[in-house]
C-alpha cells in the first residue's frame, strides 16, 4: 500500500457520510435495475424452460365437433411436428364451504402419453385407465379450497351431478394464468381446471371420437399464418371458432403484459439514478479537489506523475461505486425475492425463482462504474493536469456582483439571509442547476409512480360502479331462447333481471384482426352501462357497432368506418358494420351491439347468453342454492368479488412497487440535498464562524445554509412536476396493453405528496447538516490554513 493509498483511506474515512449518501444513490439505481432485470429474466426463463419442458403448443383451435379421422390432414400440413386433439367443457361445480356456485373447466386425458400442454403433478397422480370418476385439479383451485388427493368434488357434468375424485394436483403451461372464460381476472377458489380420462368426457358429452379443442406443435421457423389458414380451411365444415397463435393464448398474453411492464420498469428508472449519481460523483469530487489544491501541487512537486494523481481520484471514484453496487446487489436481491414471490401467487410454474444470472449483476456494476467515472472525469482533469506551482497557490477568492444592478426595481423588502443564500447560489449556477435538477429527478420518479394510484380508483370507479352496476351476472353454459330470462327472473333474490348476448366474434380492418367478445344487451338497459370520456352514457344504436377507443386504435378506424365481423362460433360468414359509436374501456378490447340489432344481423332468433341481476342481499343464500339445484340455468359471477381480485390482483403489484420507487425516491432527494449542504457549509464555514463570533446565534447561522436548501427545492418542484407528468405518460405507454388500458391520472394530491416526501427528505438532510453547525470549532475555522 502506497501513500496514495493511505490518503484514499483517511479521505474515504473523513468524507464518509457524503460517501455513503453518494453510495446510496448508486445503490438504488443497481437495485432498481437489477430488480426489474432479474424478475423479468426469471419470469421470461422460467415460462421458457416450463413450455420446452411441458411441450407447450404453438397454434390453438375450437371447433364445435370434429372427427378425429380429420387428424392426419391436419398433421399433413406443412410445419406441423405433433397434433393433440381434446374435449374441452365448462361445468358448474358445488364447492363445499362456498354459497354461489363454482365453475370447472373439464379437459380430456388420453389414455397414452399427452402429446401437448402436457401436465406438471405437484402430488397425487393421474386419473388410473377406466375410472369415470377420477380427475386432476389444477393447484391454484385446489390451494384455494383446500383440495388434497382423495377429496371429492360434485361437479354437474352435461346437466348429471357427479362425484369426482381428485387423484392428484397439478399444474399446466396453458393455465398459467386460469381465469373462468371471458373473465378479465382470475377467481381463485371459483374456477378451477379438472383433467379427467377422455372417455369419461366423451361418453358424457356425446363426443366418442370426436374433439372440440386441437393444438399443434410447430417446425422451428414454419409459416405460423399459413398454417393457421390452413386448419381454418379443415375445421370450417366442422364448426371451426378460428385458429390462433400463441401470442393470442390467454395465459400466454396476460404474462406477455407483465413482461412488457418490468422491461418499461428496466429501461426507465436506472438511467434517472445514475444520472444522478454521476452529478453528485462530480459535485463531491469537484469541491475535494479544490480543498486539496495545495496537496496536488505537494504531490507533483515529490515526482507524482499526472496519471497517477487522476488514478488516485478515479480510486476514489471506484470505491464509492463498489460500495453503492454491494448495497444495491443486497437491496435488489432481497426485493427481486419479495416480488418473485408475489409473481408467484398469480402465476402457475412448477418453480419460480429470482435470477441469479451473472450478466446482470456484470452490466449492474459496468454500467454503474462507467457512469461514476463519467462524472469524476471533469474535476479529475481539471485537477491531474495542474502546474505545481499553480496547484500550491490557493484558488483565486469568488466574484460576487450585484444582479440588478444598484437599484432594485421592485423596492422589495428581501431578508438578507435570503440575499447571501441566493447570491451563493448564482455564483455556483452549474452546481445549483444540478441540485434543481437531482431534486426535479426525485420528485419526478414519485409522481411517474403515484399516478397509478389514481388510476386504479379511477378504473375501479369507471368500471365497477359507473358501467357494471348490477350484483351479479348468470351465465348460461351455452345460448337460450329469451325467454330464459323469465326464468331467472323467477329465482328467489332476483330483484331485476336484463338479458345480454355473449358472442366470441373475430374483428377486424384489412390485415390487422383481433380475437374479441362482442356483447350485445337489450335497449334502455340500466344495471350495464356504456360510457363516452365524460360519464356520458352512450344509446346503443338500431344498427352497427360501438367499440373501445384502445380498439379503435389499434383498427384504426372511427365513426362511420366500417369493420368486419366473423362469428367464431362456426359458419364462417363475415359481415360488415358501420362503427357507430366509441366508448372508454379499460379493461380488454370490447365491443357492443343492442341485442335485437345482434339478432337481426346474425339473421336467428332472440337467444341470450345470461342475464344481468340486482340481488336481495337477503335471500342471496337461497338464490345460490336455487342455481344449485338447477345447473343448467349456468353460473354466476358476483361484482363484489371481482372487484376484490381486481384489487388483489392489480393493485397489490402496483402498490408494492410504489412503496419501492417511494424509498428510491427519497434516497435521491436525501443524497442530492446533503451532498449539496456538505459542499456548502465547507464553502462558508469561514463566514459562518465569523457570524457566531460577532454574535449571531446557532439557528440565525443555520438559516444561511437551510435557506439554500429551501431555495433549491422549492425550484425543483416545478420542474419536477413537469418531468413527472412526462414519465408518468411514459408508465403510462410501458404498462398498457391490449388487456389494461391504463388512464392517465394527476389530481393535485399527487403532486402535493410527492413535494411533501422530497421536502421531507430534504428537511431530513438539511437538520442532519445543521447539526454540524451547531459543533462548528470557531477558532478552528477561523484559523489560516499554512
Amino acid at each position: 500500500m502506497n501513500a496514495l493509498h493511505i490518503k484514499l483511506i483517511r479521505e474515504l474515512r473523513r468524507l464518509w457520510a457524503q460517501v455513503a449518501s453518494i453510495g446510496l444513490v448508486i445503490a438504488a439505481g443497481v437495485a432498481a435495475l437489477i430488480i426489474g432485470m432479474g424478475t423479468y429474466q426469471s419470469l421470461e426463463k422460467t415460462r421458457a424452460d416450463y413450455y420446452a419442458r411441458n411441450n407447450f403448443a404453438d397454434v390453438f383451435a375450437s371447433v364445435a365437433r370434429a372427427p378425429r379421422s380429420l387428424l392426419p390432414a391436419i398433421g399433413e400440413l406443412d410445419g406441423v411436428l405433433v397434433v393433440d386433439a381434446r374435449i374441452v367443457r365448462l361445468a358448474p361445480a358445488d364447492v363445499e364451504g362456498l354459497a354461489e356456485p363454482a365453475s370447472v373447466l373439464l379437459i380430456s386425458l388420453p389414455a397414452g402419453p399427452q402429446p401437448l400442454n402436457q401436465l406438471h403433478l405437484r402430488s397425487g397422480r393421474l386419473p388410473e385407465a377406466g375410472q369415470t370418476t377420477e380427475a386432476v385439479v389444477s393447484e391454484v383451485f385446489a390451494t384455494a379450497r383446500g383440495l388434497v388427493p382423495g377429496s371429492r368434488l360434485d361437479v354437474v357434468m352435461n346437466g348429471t351431478h357427479r362425484s369426482v375424485t381428485i387423484t392428484g394436483i397439478a399444474l399446466a403451461p396453458d393455465y398459467i394464468y386460469a381465469m373462468t372464460p371471458g373473465d378479465i381476472m382470475p377467481s381463485e377458489g371459483r374456477f378451477g381446471v379438472l383433467w379427467m380420462p377422455e372417455a369419461t368426457i366423451a361418453a358424457t358429452y356425446d363426443l366418442t371420437g370426436a374433439f372440440n379443442t386441437v393444438s399443434l406443435k410447430l417446425a422451428p421457423g414454419a409459416a405460423t399464418n399459413t398454417i393457421i389458414a390452413g386448419l381454418d380451411r379443415l375445421l370450417a365444415p366442422y364448426g371451426g371458432q378460428g385458429a390462433y397463435g400463441r401470442s393470442q393464448q390467454t395465459s400466454h398474453v396476460f404474462l406477455d403484459a407483465e413482461l412488457t411492464q418490468l422491461r418499461g420498469m428496466s429501461a426507465v428508472l436506472p438511467p434517472i439514478f445514475l444520472v444522478v449519481a454521476a452529478f453528485l460523483v462530480n459535485m463531491t469530487l469537484t469541491r475535494l479537489i479544490a480543498l486539496e489544491r495545495e496537496q496536488i501541487g505537494l504531490l507533483k512537486a515529490l515526482g507524482y506523475g499526472s496519471w497517477s494523481i487522476a488514478w488516485h481520484y478515479v480510486e476514489f471514484v471506484l470505491l464509492i461505486a463498489v460500495l453503492g453496487i454491494v448495497a444495491g446487489y443486497g437491496f435488489g436481491i432481497w426485493a427481486g425475492n419479495a416480488l418473485t414471490v408475489l409473481y408467484a401467487r398469480y402465476y402457475s410454474f412448477p418453480v419460480l425463482t429470482f435470477s441469479r444470472d451473472p450478466a446482470i449483476y456484470v452490466i449492474a456494476a459496468a454500467v454503474t462504474m462507467g457512469a461514476s467515472v463519467l462524472g469524476a472525469v471533469r474535476a479529475v482533469r481539471q485537477a491531474a493536469w495542474l502546474p505545481p506551482a499553480v496547484a500550491m497557490m490557493p484558488p483565486a477568492p469568488p466574484v460576487y456582483r450585484r444582479i440588478l444592478g444598484a437599484r432594485n426595481p421592485f423596492h422589495l423588502e428581501v431578508p438578507q439571509r435570503w440575499i447571501i443564500a441566493s447570491r451563493h447560489l448564482l455564483h455556483w449556477p452549474w452546481r445549483t442547476a444540478g441540485g434543481v435538477v437531482g431534486l426535479a429527478l426525485a420528485t419526478a420518479i414519485l409522481i411517474g409512480s403515484l399516478w397509478s394510484v389514481g388510476a386504479i380508483n379511477y378504473m375501479v370507479d369507471y368500471t365497477f360502479n359507473r358501467t357494471e352496476r348490477q350484483d351479479g351476472t348468470i351465465t348460461f353454459l351455452g345460448s337460450r331462447p329469451a325467454a330464459a330470462l323469465y326464468e331467472v327472473a323467477r329465482l328467489p333474490g332476483v330483484l331485476a333481471a336484463e338479458p345480454f348476448a355473449s358472442l366470441g366474434v373475430e374483428i377486424s380492418k384489412g390485415p390487422v384482426s383481433r380475437r374479441i367478445g362482442l356483447t350485445a344487451y337489450a335497449g334502455g338497459s340500466d344495471q350495464t352501462r356504456l360510457l363516452d370520456d365524460r360519464f356520458r352514457p352512450v344509446v346503443l344504436p338500431e344498427e352497427g357497432v360501438i367499440i373501445s377507443r384502445s380498439l379503435a386504435r389499434l383498427l384504426r378506424v372511427g365513426l362511420g368506418d366500417s369493420v368486419e365481423i366473423r362469428p367464431l362460433d362456426g359458419g364462417g360468414q363475415t359481415y360488415s358494420v358501420s362503427v357507430a359509436g366509441l366508448m372508454e374501456g379499460y379493461l380488454g378490447l370490447a365491443a357492443y351491439m343492442d341485442l335485437e340489432a345482434l339478432d337481426t344481423l346474425l339473421g336467428r332468433s332472440p337467444q341470450i347468453s345470461g342475464v344481468n341481476v340486482e340481488i336481495d342481499e337477503r335471500q342471496q343464500a337461497e338464490l345460490f342454492a336455487a342455481l344449485k339445484a338447477t345447473p343448467a340455468l349456468g353460473m354466476i359471477s358476483l361484482r363484489s368479488v371481482a372487484l376484490e381480485r381486481f384489487r388483489e390482483t392489480m393493485a397489490q403489484n402496483m402498490f408494492v412497487m410504489i412503496g419501492v420507487l417511494l424509498a428510491m425516491a427519497g434516497v435521491i432527494a436525501f443524497g442530492v440535498v446533503y451532498n449539496f449542504a456538505r459542499i456548502s457549509l465547507s464553502e462558508q464555514g469561514r463566514e459562518m464562524a465569523s457570524l457566531r463570533v460577532l454574535g449571531f446565534s446557532r439557528g440565525e447561522v443555520s438559516m444561511l445554509l437551510l435557506s439554500e436548501i429551501a431555495m433549491v427545492t422549492l425550484l425543483a418542484q416545478p420542474i419536477g412536476w413537469l418531468l413527472g407528468i412526462g414519465l408518468a405518460r411514459g408508465m403510462v405507454s410501458s404498462f398498457s396493453s391490449e388487456l389494461f388500458t391504463m388512464p392517465l391520472v394527476l389530481e393535485l394530491d399527487v403532486f402535493v405528496y410527492s413535494t411533501a416526501v422530497v421536502m421531507a427528505a430534504a428537511g431530513l438532510s438539511g437538520l442532519v447538516v445543521r447539526r454540524r453547525i451547531d459543533r462548528l470549532d470557531m477558532i478552528a475555522v477561523l484559523k489560516t490554513r499554512e
